[in-house]
């Protein structure tokens, strides 16, 4: 009767599950897979992930794997069991991460396609900021303006404008609450560092980030809680390029490291896990953990991130040839295209100053035109208030001269008057005198207004030349206007604009294909250079902000950075120098510690 029950019981969760929803959810987005009544029973590990991969686009798909929880342990989808075998979770919706598994020892080199490298930008920038990478100040600001450039694009004043940080997250909580900077001092930071990228493509700008977060000391490191046969609680760390032993307040510098070509087996008994040498005179290493579940997923890595370093180390397969030589085809088509744009670009941009410099010069002219007509306006008044007074110092004149003679005949009766008597004759002369001088008055008075009147004809005649002038140009004004105007057809438009675009369209035609490739051989050439340039500019930005710094807020992590970085170690030099380690045997070491 038990076996019944379990058997009834059996049927109910299988017919459940028929009708279940599964979610797969990545770094950008998730997809959901519903009622599959018959197929996700059947379904193995390797179907599912196909599928997700096939959504994608991915074909780099050895770098990932589906992720799922058991309890407070994560675990990997195996892709030759069923997918319901698995310990996953049977409340609905089941629930999957596609994430990066394994990582590159060169992003640059190694990564193909642009959704690996997408996926790998989105997965390490989420790791940074949620801190389970530790990033140092200098280097987060950085990294900031690279992702940044990579959602934004190229860097514009007229649109990327104080503030339009405000809603991003950018940098890691420990960095902003280690210095005394407000948010707009960061934004400004990062900005000024997002404005020396201009040039570079979104894609460019992932690379960069990826780049400069692989030489970070917890790049691609899984950590796991160990113990040595001492029963010592240390830190196993598994990477790209081998094993690393950490003690557990610093995940930094490990104190002893086994690279991947110097290991001849790895395997675990119940909770125990054994490390063989290459070398069979040194001695197996050995830790425990404290679960089983743990060493499986310890075993995992350790498998996978072996065979990716030995596949690094042989001639790629036919289909890593063919992904390397579609992504060259595809950069160099990028390239072209880059630069045609750049080239339009560069064109719009002078014709668009070309533009703006008639435009300017035509409101020169009117602004010109506009005084013209106002001086001829002036002339205008002008002359004729001078015609008006000439007429009246014409008449003025005439009055004048009547008068005259009116004092003249008036001279001669007083002369024929005057010999009536001497006191008469006497007052006649004193008369006549006084006449005369008031005739000699009134002809000077009328010479003076005759020669006024004549002054008056001249400015009036000089006044109707200027109107004249004024007239001539304001015509040559006009004309100018008309030819420089925008709209005009196209043959009124100088020669030299038209003998640009005749040279856009011959220099498009004439791409230099092998120009191109030996700028994209020349990369390699200024790496070193490159990687000068980088620290200096991570050397800048912590002298910029060293001062702001509130030393009593620092992680552990902080002060064995800093530690480091003035000690002149790095993850490259600390990896070299614990491996070749000559005066004891790591094995040994290990149990030392």
């Amino acid at each position: 009767m038990s076996n019944t029950f379990e058997q009834d019981s059996k049927v109910e969760v299988e017919a459940r599950l028929q009708q279940q929803i599964l979610n797969v959810i990545w770094i950008d987005g998730e997809v959901e897979i519903q009622r599959i009544p018959q197929q996700l029973m059947k379904w193995k590990g390797k179907d599912l992930f196909d599928l997700v991969c096939r959504t994608l686009g991915l074909r780099e798909t050895w770098f990932f794997g589906l992720q799922y929880n058991i309890k407070d342990t994560e675990a990997w989808l195996k892709m030759e069991r069923k997918v319901l075998d698995h310990e996953v979770s049977k409340e609905e919706p089941i629930t999957f991460h596609f994430l990066a598994k394994f990582y590159p020892e060169n992003a640059e080199e190694e990564l193909v396609q642009d959704i690996t490298q997408r996926l790998f930008f989105l997965q390490v920038k989420k790791k940074i900021l949620e801190e389970e990478i530790h990033c140092p100040p200098e280097a987060s600001v950085l990294l900031a303006s690279y992702a940044v450039h990579a959602k934004y694009g190229d860097y514009d004043p007229e649109v990327h404008k104080p503030g339009f940080l405000a809603e991003e997250e950018l940098l890691p909580n420990r960095v902003i609450n280690l210095y005394q900077m407000t948010a707009e001092m960061w934004e400004e930071r990062i900005t000024a560092c997002y404005a020396e990228h201009r040039g570079r493509t979104k894609d460019e700008a992932e690379m960069e980030y990826l780049k400069i977060a692989q030489d970070l000391d917890m790049y691609g490191v899984n950590y796991f809680s160990i113990r040595n046969k001492k029963g010592t609680d240390l830190l196993l760390g598994v990477d790209a390029l081998g094993l690393h032993i950490y003690e557990p307040e610093n995940k930094l510098t490990p104190k002893c490291s086994f690279p991947w070509n110097e290991i001849r087996n790895i395997s675990y008994s119940d909770k125990e896990f054994t490390i063989k040498p290459l070398d069979k005179k040194t001695n197996v290493f050995k830790f425990n953990s404290s679960r089983l579940r743990v060493n499986k997923l310890i075993l995992q890595l350790c498998i996978g991130n072996h065979d990716l370093f030995i596949r690094r180390r042989r001639v790629d397969s036919l289909e890593v040839q063919q992904m390397k030589s579609q992504a060259r085809e595809e950069r160099a088509r990028k390239q072209v295209e880059r630069q045609r744009l750049q080239r339009e670009k560069q064109l719009r941009e002078e014709a668009e100053r070309a533009r703006d410099e008639l435009e300017r010069r035509l409101i020169q002219l009117q602004d010109e035109a506009h005084m013209a007509n106002e001086a001829l306006l002036r002339s205008e008044q002008t002359a004729d208030l001078l015609a008006e007074k000439a007429q009246i110092a014409e008449e003025e004149a005439k009055l004048l001269a009547q008068k005259a003679a009116e004092a003249e005949t008036e001279m001669q009766r007083i002369k024929v008057t005057a010999m009536r008597g001497q006191e008469e004759r006497r007052i006649m002369e004193q008369k006549m005198l006084e006449a005369e001088m008031l005739a000699l008055k009134m002809a000077e008075e009328s010479e003076r207004r005759a020669k006024e009147a004549e002054q008056l004809k001249q400015d009036l005649q000089e006044a109707r030349n200027s109107e004249r002038r004024a007239k001539n140009k304001l015509l040559e004004i006009t004309s100018k206007a008309i030819y420089t105007s925008p709209g005009l057809p196209s043959d009124s438009v100088p020669q030299e604009l038209n003998f640009s675009r005749e040279n856009l369209s011959f220099d498009f035609k004439d791409t230099d294909m092998k120009r191109l490739s030996m700028e994209i051989e020349k990369e390699k050439v200024e790496y070193m250079e490159k990687s000068k340039h980088l620290q200096e500019q991570l050397n800048e930005l912590k002298t910029e902000i060293e001062s702001l710094k509130l030393k009593e807020r620092e992680t552990p992590l902080d002060i064995i950075h800093n530690q480091n970085t003035e000690q002149g170690t790095s993850k490259q030099s600390n990896f070299k120098k614990l491996t070749l380690q000559s005066t004891k045997p790591r094995g040994a070491f290990f149990e030392e510690l």
